[in-house]
């Protein structure tokens, strides 16, 4: 995680960025220390990486890298607001005892890789190319499923899917659940989502558009938004325990829960 420090909106690259529009960068830390102590509460540890002066978006760690097994493959933004954050995530991957792989293809992290099972989820259509699903099939050696993004507002897979149990069953079947929203994706990507997660829980516009699914899941716990209350409904009913944080002030620069979030699976 990275504490936003720096947070303000003064560019425009997503639909939810309106330079005009005033930000607290106070009430945006006091949201995001919300999310770091939740995650302790849970029992899980959390490191931080130094904010950058500079860099109002470094606060969204997701999109920082991509890491399993101890092999972080570093990010290469689409735009050049954000370009400097990657050398500052993979020196802090080395620093900290990951296997570093120096991406060739624009690529923004956990951002748009999900793990679900032993496969990655891997989204393009706005920030991430498909050339970096073929790269990140080399370098990780997994299964990995393509998903198309058409709508501006969920530029980003961690924005329209939440991998709520990443667990790999007997033989290696997937048998990860996941949530999605639907109409996020195009007609291909819908169809291989329905058959690959035939029980996954189909999310609500209304609950998509407060980045409902930007959520975090350890496999019971899932923390997501307060506003998505479609969506803990439907946790609750398949047995998950919802945990409510507001990041309210970090969406206006559109990023959530998950945004702010990097999984560091394994170290070397």
């Amino acid at each position: 995680m990275c504490r936003p420090e720096h947070f303000t909106v003064s560019y425009t690259i997503n639909p939810w960025m309106e330079p005009a529009k005033p930000t607290d960068t106070a009430r945006a830390l006091s949201q995001w220390q919300v999310l770091h102590d939740t995650y302790l509460a849970l029992g899980h540890e959390v490191e931080l990486i130094d904010p950058v002066e500079g860099l109002p978006d470094m606060v969204y760690t997701a999109n920082g890298g991509f890491v399993i097994d101890g092999v972080a493959y570093g990010a290469k933004f689409r735009y050049r607001e954000r370009g400097p954050e990657a050398p500052a995530f993979m020196a802090w991957f080395a620093s900290h005892g990951f296997d570093v792989v120096d991406p060739v293809c624009v690529n923004e992290g956990e951002g748009d890789f999900l793990l679900a099972g032993d496969t990655i989820l891997a989204g393009t259509g706005f920030r991430s190319t498909d050339d970096s699903h073929r790269e990140l099939r080399d370098v990780f050696g997994k299964e990995v499923v393509s998903l198309t993004l058409v709508d501006p507002r969920f530029y980003h897979l961690d924005t329209a899917i939440s991998v709520l149990d990443p667990v790999v069953g007997p033989g290696g079947v997937d048998r990860a659940n996941i949530a999605y929203l639907p109409h996020a994706f195009d007609e291909r990507s819908q169809r291989v989502l329905a058959e690959r997660f035939p029980d996954a829980i189909r999310a609500s516009d209304e609950d998509g558009a407060v980045f409902g699914l930007n959520s975090s899941s350890d496999g019971l716990n899932v923390v997501i938004s307060p506003r998505a209350t479609g969506f803990e409904a439907q946790l609750r009913e398949r047995g998950y325990n919802p945990v409510l944080v507001d990041l309210s002030e970090l969406l206006l620069g559109g990023g959530g829960i998950k945004c702010c979030t990097l999984e560091l699976r394994g170290r070397a």
